[in-house]
């Protein structure tokens, strides 16, 4: 999903949109070494070496990937989507924000 995830944040550079990741790998050290080899310029935080860390167990997250999109005022509007979907949804919430901005 690295490819599709930074052609999204290219794509989107000059919009209001934001990428974040939770990496919930053992090794820290290694987590550090994949975000800057895949070039990975989002912010990614580390899960604590689990997927029963704060972070999945805050969000309730059981299964990975886990894809949130939340809008503006940060509520959840997609779940799961991935690839076009994930393009998609998020174009529909930019182009939602505009239609309000007006």
């Amino acid at each position: 999903m690295y490819e599709h995830e930074r052609s999204l944040v290219k794509r989107l550079e000059k919009e209001p949109f934001a990428l974040l990741g939770i990496n919930s790998d053992k090794d820290r050290d290694a987590v550090k070494k994949l975000l800057k080899e895949k070039d990975m310029s989002w912010r990614s935080w580390w899960n604590g070496g689990s997927t029963q860390g704060p972070i999945s167990q805050a969000w309730k997250v059981t299964a990975w990937p886990t894809i949130y999109i939340l809008d503006g005022t940060g509520k959840i509007r997609y779940k799961g989507a991935r690839g076009s979907a994930m393009d998609k949804a998020v174009d529909q919430l930019l182009a939602e924000m505009k239609t309000k901005g007006k």
